[in-house]
């Protein structure tokens, strides 16, 4: 696979409806997907290596994202979602992979400004459903 542009990496919160929005103006973004193992090590484990349960232990995805507001509307939006606790759907596009769908919690909002500069933001946003994958 060809480079890709991160810019072509966007996270959107649903709109309530069937459609999505673009979350803000991310500038950075992220996904990350992890699972926790479970240990079924015993002592006649073979050469006592570590033995792992396939298929179960906890599956997360966690997004961050940070950039500049593109408008009053889309940050009263997020500052809203986040003092509401929502757990909202969102999409996940990665260009030349899928789109990947479910429900998100955003877990931190953070404001920054520099004296001569524009204020940032960065959020972060943990699963708290099951996630849809569509291959694009």
């Amino acid at each position: 696979m060809p480079a890709q542009k991160g810019k072509d990496l966007l996270i959107k919160i649903g709109d309530g409806g069937s459609g999505f929005t673009t979350v803000a103006g991310l500038r950075t973004r992220q996904i990350a997907f992890n699972a926790e193992t479970v240990d079924v090590t015993h002592s006649e484990s073979a050469g006592r290596w570590r033995e792992l349960l396939a298929g179960v232990g906890v599956r997360r995805a966690g997004v961050t994202g940070s950039g500049v507001f593109k408008d009053e509307a889309s940050d009263a939006r997020m500052r809203q979602v986040f003092f509401d606790g929502d757990i909202l759907n969102y999409q996940i596009v990665i260009p030349d992979f899928g789109r990947i769908e479910g429900p998100f919690q955003l877990t931190s909002l953070e404001y920054r400004g520099d004296h001569a500069g524009e204020v940032t933001f960065e959020m972060a946003f943990e699963s708290a459903g099951s996630m849809t994958f569509a291959a694009l």
